[in-house]
């Protein structure tokens, strides 16, 4: 069964009770991947975590943690009283993203790595998590 979606900032939201992904997660990703597609314009209000609680059918705790942890990620920022908006810092770290892949490149072609096998290198390390940093 899965749960409501929200309207406005973050539109599109659909959290699946019957998934083994804890909600806090899928929120987590699907909010994230709004921001880097830039769904989520940089100083995008997201809407306040008990209204988006309510919304998604939620724990406001869960859509807290959520939160949190975007914020920890550089994704959002949160204004005190005036909410959480979408963080210029996404940008940054689609940049850093940028020169490190070019990085990777050139180490790619000075020691001989068809560029096929370097793009499967670079999946495996996204799948198995270690190109993510530690928490």
């Amino acid at each position: 069964m899965a749960g409501r979606g929200s309207s406005g900032a973050g539109a599109g939201i659909v959290i699946d009770a019957a998934s083994p992904v804890p909600p806090f997660e899928q929120l987590r990703v699907q909010l994230a991947r709004q921001i880097q597609a830039r769904t989520l314009a940089v100083g995008t209000r997201l809407p306040p975590i008990r209204q988006f609680a309510t919304e998604l059918g939620l724990a406001a705790n869960t859509v807290a943690r959520t939160y949190r942890e975007l914020e920890e990620a550089g994704l959002i920022e949160t204004r005190g009283r005036a909410g959480s908006f979408v963080s210029a810092a996404g940008e940054q770290g689609r940049e850093r993203a940028r020169r490190a892949a070019a990085e990777y490149a050139a180490v790619v072609a000075s020691v001989g790595i068809d560029p096929d096998e370097a793009v499967r290198i670079v999946r495996a390390a996204l799948t198995s998590g270690t190109g993510a940093p530690d928490r």
